[in-house]
């Protein structure tokens, strides 16, 4: 970790995250995520279904429907249609990246991810650190 100041923003940042997971209607799993530039958060996004389809995302036997868009993804997705971009920002998780994640932060120039918990797949992590992007891995209070 960098210091102590930039790891207070870090905490911060990914309870935030973590209170935007709580607005997925998602019974599996809830992600939240955040993107912050320059100090600023440009975009918020949690795992969901597209706009103008049902908020079920799970199908009858509790399998994720394909299309459920993953929280970075959605984030990342946001700030495509604002007038923000996402070189050298940080993403903020409340769980690791899945590797078709991790080629969409590392295209769209984000260069810091700091996860609080890791998915069980750690492809993504290990395409982003391959890809330079800094990783940090930080736990926070439930």
């Amino acid at each position: 970790m960098k210091n102590k100041k930039q790891e207070k923003y870090d905490t911060a940042y990914l309870k935030m995250a973590k209170e935007w997971s709580k607005l997925s209607h998602c019974k599996r799993k809830q992600v939240g995520a955040l993107i912050v530039k320059d100090k600023m958060i440009v975009s918020d996004g949690y795992n969901g279904s597209p706009t103008g389809f049902d908020n079920e995302c799970e199908d009858e036997n509790g399998n994720t429907k394909w299309h459920v868009l993953h929280a970075e993804a959605n984030a990342i997705l946001k700030v495509a249609s604002s007038t923000q971009g996402c070189n050298n920002a940080t993403l903020y998780l409340t769980l690791s990246p899945c590797k078709d994640c991790s080629k969409l932060i590392h295209q769209s120039g984000i260069k810091r991810v700091v996860y609080a918990a890791a998915y069980k797949d750690t492809t993504g992590l290990e395409f982003l650190k391959k890809a330079k992007v800094e990783l940090n891995h930080l736990p926070i209070d439930e």
